[in-house]
């Protein structure tokens, strides 16, 4: 029985070896018998076009056979590799599922970086005892150099969202987890380890976010730092006015006093659309903006409810047609549709409603 495993291991380990000696070996035994029927073959003694066909021949045979041979191995490398990274973006950067306690969901991202699909952007969407909290942000700069932050900051939001009590915590563990990835990459890029100047210095990293709470009743709480206020869908796209954003996370420490403030109250049917600032940031060849609003008034048209992958989907096409295909930022989107039956007003709804009103204001 050990025997036998060691042969199936050892014959598994050559298989590589024995499809390369097939790739190489085969051109080099062609070559081989080309040059021996040249200098055996009665006519290489003379001058006529048949033995110096043949001669191109095999040599463009060979060619051609090395060339695609190597094309192909480089394909299936890259596919293999693209297909590699693809897994690893979608456990950092998870589908969201459709429908997540009576809301219903959709959300995209456009990377700026070329063959990723994961760049500086972040959301996440998680149902809890507290309220559906979800939470989009933008880590400064794009690309696979913003990875490390987004996956601090969406492992934390993970499980802060189901502990803590109040919005206030999470984004507090969220500002922790980000300092934490500081050091972490200062520690990193000090001069004394690798020998030059961090890339990015970390006196320059922070990230905007966004952190909702959407109730059973509607009622959405929100703490902003320094991100775009979402838009409302219902017959037309209106922008949230939710006040002055904190700064965001990484430039000053968040204020003692920190509490969440009522947004908006969703009705059934209605929609928010989270987004990053890369979406209004976006410009044409002419160097005009890209009209977010605009695109989302007409897919709210589309019909009532409207549907969030839909949205997701028109307003990506847009952005591309806009932009012709050229990025300057990533863009990610996030919609919630309440799809929530309207429930009856039980007689403790309204004092119940008062005090998360007036916890939230203090």
């Amino acid at each position: 029985m050990i025997r036998t495993k060691t042969w199936r291991s050892v014959r598994r380990a050559c298989v590589p070896y024995a499809r390369r000696a097939l790739v190489f070996g085969l051109p080099a035994v062609w070559l081989v018998a080309a040059t021996v029927w040249e200098l055996t073959c009665p006519f290489a003694s003379h001058d006529g076009m048949a033995p110096r066909f043949v001669t191109c021949a095999a040599f463009i045979a060979l060619v051609a056979y090395l060339l695609t041979s190597v094309r192909l191995g480089l394909v299936r490398e890259l596919r293999r590799a693209r297909e590699v990274a693809r897994a690893a973006q979608q456990v950092l950067l998870r589908p969201l599922p459709p429908r997540l306690d009576g809301l219903a969901l959709a959300a995209g991202q456009l990377s700026a970086s070329r063959g990723a699909t994961v760049g500086g952007d972040l959301y996440e969407a998680v149902a809890t005892v507290h309220g559906v909290r979800v939470v989009i942000g933008d880590v400064r700069g794009h690309g696979l150099a913003a990875l490390g932050a987004v996956a601090a900051l969406l492992g934390s939001f993970r499980e802060a969202a189901h502990d803590e009590a109040e919005l206030a915590g999470v984004m507090r563990r969220l500002e922790r987890a980000l300092q934490r990835h500081l050091r972490e990459r200062a520690r990193s890029e000090h001069p004394s380890v690798s020998g030059a100047d961090p890339d990015n210095p970390v006196a320059e990293e922070f990230v905007t976010v966004l952190l909702l709470e959407i109730h059973e009743d509607g009622e959405v709480l929100a703490l902003n730092c320094g991100h775009p206020w979402p838009y409302r869908l219902r017959r037309t796209a209106e922008q949230l006015a939710g006040g002055d954003p904190m700064p965001p996370l990484g430039m000053f420490p968040l204020p003692a006093d920190l509490s969440a403030h009522r947004c908006t109250r969703l009705l059934p049917g209605d929609a928010l659309v989270l987004h990053t600032d890369g979406a209004e940031d976006a410009r044409n060849a002419a160097g005009a903006f890209f009209c977010l609003q605009r695109a989302l008034t007409e897919a709210a048209a589309l019909g009532s409810p409207v549907s969030p992958a839909v949205v997701v989907q028109r307003v990506h096409t847009a952005l591309l047609r806009h932009t012709g295909g050229r990025l300057a930022d990533d863009v990610a989107l996030l919609v919630v549709r309440n799809d929530r039956r309207r429930m009856p007003a039980q007689p403790g709804d309204q004092g119940l409603r008062r005090s998360r009103a007036e916890s939230s204001n203090r």
